[in-house]
């Protein structure tokens, strides 16, 4: 199923519930999280960005600690919200200050998390960058606007208990970014899409990895998981530019060369996979420019892989809080 864009509230009906997917005022359950991920490569492919509206920062050491309390029923997600933006290329930024409660002001169409923010007018998600880098602060300031060409309405439950769920809006999208601090501008292929859970992702997956590949004429998705009951799911989707997502048969799987963490980038592809560059090597999480072979065409595409194992492991609690602060109140 599919949506053509409208003006917020032009949806009703059942059409409106699949759409309330990825409103920002939908409930985020306790020790749950919900996040909106938009990413890009410029157009002559010397820059990137991704950025991630966190309520529930699933990979805040402080929220993982806050799920602990009160004999691990703790954490309350909206008491642990960020927006993760990340730059690529030159220069180089990242940002990911997890905030408190009274840091997140949302409705329907808009959300803010501290001075930073989103809004859907109809047709474009306009996000306004007012951060500060970590480990060594500097500003990150600026506009980056989204147009999709569709929306999507399909929805896909990740788990077995039905607790995690997964949206891809506008898989064929065109981003604008704007930048004052630092000083840059450029414009490119896009995508966004959205996650929410009701549980710690730890808790029902061992691990996961995705995948958004650019076609003239499609988006091809893979997105795979190993689930902690022993389960897998492995969806492969081609978007097209009226918004409709269809299955195809999930490819055959792939390795890519390990990260410098030593951390697994699987795959699934018709023919050879290289990657291009790393563009975040973490020791629980990779994300990676590679080209692959999808749909019976080269395309570049945009690879993640993600190690729940290693990212519950008391020693990243030790580590992370370096590349994620918290303000003292």
């Amino acid at each position: 199923m599919s949506t053509s864009i409208a003006e917020p509230g032009a949806t009703t009906g059942p059409q409106a519930d699949r759409m309330a997917g990825w409103r920002f005022d939908r409930p985020v359950a306790r020790r749950g999280y919900c996040w909106w991920y938009l990413d890009a490569l410029s157009d002559d492919g010397k820059h990137g960005i991704t950025i991630i509206a966190f309520i529930g920062t699933v990979f805040s050491p402080w929220y993982a600690l806050a799920r602990l309390s009160d004999g691990g029923t703790g954490g309350d997600p909206h008491d642990h919200c960020c927006l993760n933006v990340v730059l690529y290329g030159t220069p180089s930024r990242w940002a990911m200050t997890d905030r408190r409660r009274h840091a997140l002001r949302r409705d329907a169409t808009s959300l803010s998390i501290g001075p930073s923010g989103l809004h859907w007018d109809g047709t474009t998600l306009t996000v306004r960058i007012e951060e500060v880098t970590a480990p060594f602060p500097s500003r990150l300031r600026g506009v980056v606007r989204l147009h999709p060409r569709a929306l999507s309405t399909r929805r896909f439950v990740l788990d077995s208990d039905g607790r995690h769920e997964w949206q891809p809006i506008a898989p064929r999208s065109r981003v604008e970014v704007e930048l004052e601090s630092p000083a840059l501008r450029w414009s490119g292929a896009a995508y966004l899409d959205t996650n929410a859970g009701a549980a710690p992702l730890e808790q029902d997956f061992r691990e996961w990895d995705w995948c958004r590949a650019m076609l003239p004429d499609a988006t091809a998705i893979l997105y795979n998981a190993q689930r902690r009951d022993g389960s897998e799911i492995s969806l492969a989707l081609r978007a097209t530019d009226d918004g409709a997502l269809t299955d195809f048969a999930p490819p055959p799987p792939a390795e890519l060369p390990r990260t410098l963490w030593r951390l697994r980038r699987p795959t699934r592809t018709d023919g050879p996979a290289r990657v291009v560059r790393t563009l975040t090597d973490a020791p629980f999480y990779s994300r990676s420019e590679i080209h692959t072979r999808l749909l019976g065409r080269d395309a570049p595409a945009v690879h993640e892989s993600l190690s729940l194992d290693r990212f519950r492991s008391p020693l990243m609690y030790t580590m992370l809080p370096f590349r994620v602060p918290r303000p003292l109140r």
